[in-house]
């Protein structure tokens, strides 16, 4: 299933009678790569000659599809991972072989060898019998010694997709009877994750679990699967900001006992939909877009990429929590926490937060006005210059004491000041940053300096090469500096000599770090 990229090279050489002394069969468990191996043995053994197609009715092929065929070792390299072990292996290589037409030497999980078994296995790969096949598979190509992959044929055998398995399992459940509901076989390909194996198992499972008819519900219990709604709800109240909300409906999820890193998968799923929409747009041929077209319009789309980025990040580290329902629900809130403000959210701050901004109106530096008649600032007309002042003209400086977090950082770090006019601030970004200005995170950036200012003023950022170095560009020249000096006094230092000379060692300067003072 799914392989006809490999099918067909096989084929074309078969039919060509072009057939090379070694494959290496790659891929994720449950593809396909010893079954296609076998299958290669019928064809090279078959009593119709060396065929694309092993007709499997004569003796040869039918005792290969039994395991009984004696020219046909299968070897498990997990388990005979000992140099001895493939010695003995290999110890009969050169005599003929008893029925078939080669010898075909199936290794599977070769990756699991040793480096001396490979050594001993590499002379006969090398320079094989005419009579002689190697057929190697491995989850693991990368563990394979390069003097190993290029004596080899290497085909890499895909993960199956969701609607492969789904057919196959469609076609397989009609074949043997067996009463299924399509939305069930979906969950069980969708379970699979690329592995027909897999699926062929969790189907086996569901037959079982639920007594003959494979039912979605059925499925759902098996696999402990949440249903859909209740991440919709999740989402609706992300877009609302209800924490309220968010903390009832994991009560009520709680009670089906789910699993949180599968119910944090589920999330990002309906995310990564959402951000489909709204930056392709809405696909009709996609039933699960259908409920997600009014979420699309209600989250930002910089909110989107956020909680992605939060439950991403939740995932990884929800294993090591003793609490996992705690765990999730600290990923909610913090999404709300750390959500990007808006300019709704502005004009309604809070009496605490407007009061903030008097106080810092009347306690720090203002912005010095140079004008012909001394206007007050709130009557500043437009040709009001604003003087550069220390505070304004060093931009590292501000950022250090205004308090600016977060996407609202990142793009002030990769700015510098150009100049100032009125209320009016301009900023040149770094060229390949261009991508972090967005509105709302402009938006974020103003509101912070205003903050700090106590005064409002307009950010007008620009992509270009900036007049000085940024602040980014600073910071990253300095850790540039301490991280040479680390690494020289690395290599500087007796005991790391000592040690590179005694055991022939090698420092990795990838690995050095500067320790923090």
């Amino acid at each position: 299933m799914g392989q006809e990229h490999v099918v067909q090279a096989l084929v074309n050489s078969l039919s060509a009678e072009r057939v090379h002394h070694a494959y290496l069969f790659s891929g994720t468990r449950g593809v396909g790569k010893t079954t296609v191996a076998r299958v290669l043995a019928k064809a090279l053994n078959c009593e119709d000659g060396i065929v694309a197609e092993p007709c499997g009715k004569c003796a040869t092929c039918l005792s290969i599809d039994e395991g009984r065929f004696v020219d046909l070792l299968e070897v498990d390299a997990a388990s005979r991972t000992k140099v001895d072990d493939t010695r003995e292996l290999l110890e009969n290589v050169q005599y003929l072989p008893t029925n078939g037409r080669f010898k075909v030497y199936l290794i599977d999980e070769v990756h699991m060898l040793s480096k001396h078994s490979f050594n001993a296995l590499l002379k006969t790969l090398e320079e094989p019998p005419p009579h002689v096949k190697f057929l190697l598979a491995t989850t693991d190509p990368q563990r394979l010694p390069v003097t190993v992959l290029s004596r080899c044929l290497q085909f890499n055998l895909k993960k199956l997709t969701h609607r492969q398995i789904n057919d196959q399992l469609v076609k397989i459940c009609e074949a043997e009877g067996v009463n299924a509901d399509p939305a069930g076989l979906s969950e069980v390909a969708k379970a699979a994750d690329g592995s027909m194996r897999d699926a062929l198992s969790l189907l086996d499972q569901a037959i079982a679990f639920s007594g003959g008819a494979v039912t979605k519900e059925a499925i759902d219990a098996m696999l402990g699967t949440i249903d859909r709604d209740h991440v919709l709800r999740i989402l609706a109240g992300l877009a609302k900001a209800d924490g309220s909300a968010l903390l009832s409906e994991v009560a009520a999820l709680d009670e089906f006992a789910p699993d949180y890193g599968t119910v944090l998968e589920e999330l990002m799923a309906e995310l990564q939909r959402i951000a489909v929409i709204q930056l392709v747009g809405f696909d009709e041929n996609q039933p699960a877009h259908a409920a997600l077209s009014d979420l699309a319009s209600e989250i930002s789309e910089e909110d989107v990429q956020l909680y992605y980025q939060f439950a991403l990040q939740s995932l990884r580290d929800i294993g090591a929590s003793r609490d996992s329902r705690s765990a999730f629900e600290m990923t909610l809130l913090r999404m709300l926490a750390f959500r990007p403000g808006t300019e709704a959210g502005r004009k309604n701050e809070s009496p605490r937060k407007e009061r903030a901004l008097e106080n810092a109106a009347s306690s720090k530096p203002k912005l010095e006005l140079t004008q012909a008649n001394q206007e007050p600032p709130h009557s500043a007309r437009a040709d009001t210059i604003i003087s550069v002042q220390p505070i304004l003209g060093d931009w590292e400086s501000l950022l250090k004491k205004a308090n600016v977090h977060g996407a609202a950082r990142q793009l002030a770090e990769n700015c510098t000041i150009k100049d100032q006019s009125g209320s009016r601030v301009a900023l040149v970004l770094a060229e390949e940053n261009a991508h972090l200005n967005t509105e709302q995170v402009k938006k974020q950036l103003e509101s912070a300096i205003e903050e700090h200012l106590g005064q409002r003023l307009t950010l007008d950022i620009v992509a270009g090469s900036p007049p000085i170095a940024t602040p980014a560009q600073l910071r990253e020249a300095g850790e540039s500096r301490r991280m040479r000096k680390a690494r020289e006094a690395i290599e500087q230092d007796p005991n790391v000599k000592a040690v590179q000379a005694a055991f022939d060692a090698v420092v990795e300067a990838d690995s050095v770090q500067p320790v923090e003072k």
